[in-house]
């Protein structure tokens, strides 16, 4: 089967708000404004690469952003996996991993070498792909932070 990976920057899309939706009524989370929120999503700036199989269903998406952390000497430059899911009915199949190689490739040609994230439910499939746990780093929501060093 063949699977395309599309690049977003505009989040109005009707299937890709159908598939966002989905993935927060998994993680438990209500929205009063989906609108609000899939129009600040495209004021944010961030991206997002959508994967679809031949019938143009969703299979699943990532969303990533630059992340700079500066202080009054250095600049740190790292790209940020801020939402990741995979429709349970492809999931274990390598839609996950292709789409986050995809992302970290896209970082790599932005000249960002660190990949940052946060995790809750996937910890095993992170470690499994050369992220580490890092306690030096502390998220806001708490959630335990990852880091990939990239070539």
């Amino acid at each position: 089967m063949k699977y395309t990976n599309l690049l977003i920057r505009d989040y109005s899309d009707p299937a890709f708000q159908k598939a966002f939706r989905q993935y927060f009524q998994e993680l438990g989370v209500s929205v009063s404004n989906w609108d609000g929120l899939f129009a600040q999503m495209t004021d944010d700036g961030c991206a997002c690469f959508i994967r679809r199989d031949e019938a143009d269903r969703i299979i699943g998406f990532i969303q990533f952003s630059k992340l700079s952390m500066t202080s009054w000497f250095f600049e740190d430059r790292c790209g940020f996996v801020q939402e990741f899911w995979i429709a349970p009915e492809y999931r274990r199949q390598g839609h996950g991993a292709a789409l986050l190689a995809q992302t970290e490739e896209w970082f790599r040609r932005q000249g960002i070498c660190r990949m940052i994230l946060t995790t809750d439910t996937a910890e095993k499939f992170y470690l499994r792909h050369g992220y580490r746990r890092d306690i030096s780093i502390v998220a806001k929501n708490r959630a335990p932070v990852f880091v990939k060093e990239m070539e």
